[in-house]
């Protein structure tokens, strides 16, 4: 391998693990995600050319930070009214990095949790901050998050754009927040970590269900989150994420197929995360402010406690959905709570909650609940219905296992049926 192809894996490599802190950074200089886009690319550029004869500096992030500055700068010089606009540019970054260099070192020690809290500022709209930073800062895609909030990509690209220009239009200075201010961000903050880890769980699209470096990065975040804010809210969401890791051994087989809960063998579960998660659990329910994270971790601990599916206390996870409905309404949770019913009482009652949920317009495109619909009309005998509902779930489906589990039940059903 060439020298110069070397340098190129390695910038490749720089731009995988940097390019999002990087851009963040940028935005928080400059002001302007669109500007910050931009001038991050502009500078990885210049870093092809350069560092093929220099050598790549002994810190990468910040010489792709400065240099994406002064390519930003170089943007503004070329477009008409720099003059008017050169002042109010060289003022934003000087009081903007000023605030940040003060706070830096102080308070959030990572990056990764500290451009997150700096991108969740409370003047933004949640609805845009939240998928804004999943994207900006996370680097998950459009797709992912469009799918994490029940939304049509095209839908969220434009709540996104639109964001961005009130953010711009609006003036809103991305410094890094002091610890007074990180309790108004907060909830911002852990459904970002939360809609992460999620995406790790179960990925939208690609070849394997779990993306583990997802999932490991989120209960990084978390634990370091709680050791900064020891709210109970923090530590349910870590507790809930714990619960759900400690099955993931037990979630798919060696070939990379799909294991419900129900057939998984409990003896790959991971005791020492589920007594972590327990124990964080019990914690957050004894200060009495008691949360939705919290309230999805003691459904988890439900599942946890049972050495076997058939002692699953299925009363007590309904009448926690029931509170969690009171608390969060919306379509998911309802899907949910209609499954824990089906397993309290009979199918028929579960495929009369869900057929509700579709037949309301929510959840109408999210596989899941047809695929829920599907099994529960298998286990009533009526397996032609079963098989519109899992082809329905099947169209839906990105992910490759979750498309060959799909596929599996369909194969079994048509066979028996023998057509």
């Amino acid at each position: 391998m060439s020298s110069a192809q070397a340098v190129s894996n390695q910038i490749d490599r720089i731009y995988r693990t940097e390019s999002r802190k990087v851009f963040a950074t940028l935005v928080r200089v400059l002001g302007d995600f669109d500007l910050a886009e931009e001038a991050m690319h502009d500078a990885f550029a210049a870093a092809m050319e350069k560092w093929s004869h220099d050598g790549i500096p002994d810190n990468p992030a910040a010489w792709l930070i400065s240099t994406g500055r002064f390519k930003a700068v170089d943007r503004i010089r070329r477009r008409r009214r720099f003059d008017d606009l050169q002042p109010e540019l060289v003022r934003r970054i000087d009081q903007i990095e000023s605030a940040n260099h003060s706070v830096a070192e102080q308070d959030i020690q990572d990056d990764r949790l500290r451009l997150i809290f700096t991108c969740c500022h409370p003047a933004i709209d949640q609805k845009v901050q939240v998928p804004l930073t999943l994207r900006e800062v996370c680097g998950m895609t459009t797709e992912e998050i469009a799918r994490a909030f029940l939304l049509a990509p095209s839908t969220l690209a434009q709540r996104i754009v639109r964001g961005k220009a009130k953010i711009r239009d609006a003036g809103i200075p991305f410094s890094i927040p002091n610890l007074s201010e990180l309790p108004s961000r907060l909830d911002a903050v852990l459904s970002v970590i939360y809609l992460v880890f999620n995406e790790g769980y179960s990925a939208t699209s690609g070849d394997t269900l779990l993306r583990t470096d997802l999932s490991a990065e989120a209960i990084r975040l978390a634990r370091l989150l709680l050791e900064l804010l020891p709210d109970p809210e923090v530590a349910g969401l870590l507790a809930l994420m714990l619960l759900h890791e400690s099955r993931r051994n037990a979630r798919v087989n060696e070939d990379g197929d799909i294991v419900l809960l129900e057939d998984q063998d409990r003896s790959l579960w991971d005791r020492n995360l589920i007594e972590e998660g327990s124990q964080l659990l019990q914690s957050s329910l004894r200060t009495r402010r008691i949360g939705t994270y919290t309230i999805q971790a003691a459904i988890s601990a439900v599942h946890a406690e049972a050495e076997r599916a058939s002692e699953t206390d299925w009363s007590q996870i309904v009448a926690l959905y029931d509170v969690l409905l009171r608390i969060q309404p919306s379509p998911v949770v309802e899907l949910n709570r209609a499954v824990a019913i089906a397993m309290r009482d009979t199918p028929a009652e579960g495929i009369k909650q869900i057929e509700a949920i579709l037949d309301a317009g929510h959840l109408r495109d999210h596989y899941l609940a047809h695929s829920a619909r599907g099994e529960l009309l298998r286990r009533m005998g009526k397996q032609e219905d079963a098989i519109q509902a899992f082809e329905q779930a099947l169209s839906l489906a990105m992910n490759a296992p979750e498309q060959r589990f799909l596929s599996q039940k369909l194969a079994i059903l048509k066979d028996a049926l023998g057509s």
